[in-house]
């Protein structure tokens, strides 16, 4: 089982097109977690004491290794991470180690289950 998580940090405006992409590229879900903050190479300017920031969300991928590249590819083209300064980023780490996805294994690597 050789599998990758990829992580998106997005724009909130862009999380639904992040995520049909990424599925539309083989992923079989996702995890979205709300409200992440991030602080880029230029620090948002503060108005009066208060942050100034956008609402990103950090959107998890755990997909086969054989397609999580043509998936990040789609995440980045979907959320404009190469043409738009400040859109957010995808990365993808190896997962050594996973449980709790026997019943979902065969859908995340492509394969067909026994009934």
């Amino acid at each position: 089982m050789k599998l990758k998580l990829i992580v998106a940090l997005v724009d909130d405006g862009r999380t639904d097109a992040v995520i049909k992409a990424a599925r539309t590229a083989g992923a079989t879900g996702a995890t979205i977690i709300n409200g992440v903050r991030g602080e880029g190479l230029i620090p948002q300017k503060t108005f009066l004491g208060l942050d100034l920031w956008e609402s990103r969300n950090a959107v998890l991928f755990l997909v086969a290794a054989a397609c999580a590249e043509e998936i990040l590819v789609s995440i980045g083209r979907a959320g404009r991470f190469d043409t738009k300064p400040g859109t957010g980023i995808a990365f993808q780490v190896d997962v050594e180690h996973a449980i709790g996805l026997r019943t979902q294994l065969p859908a995340i690597m492509g394969t067909k289950t026994e009934a």
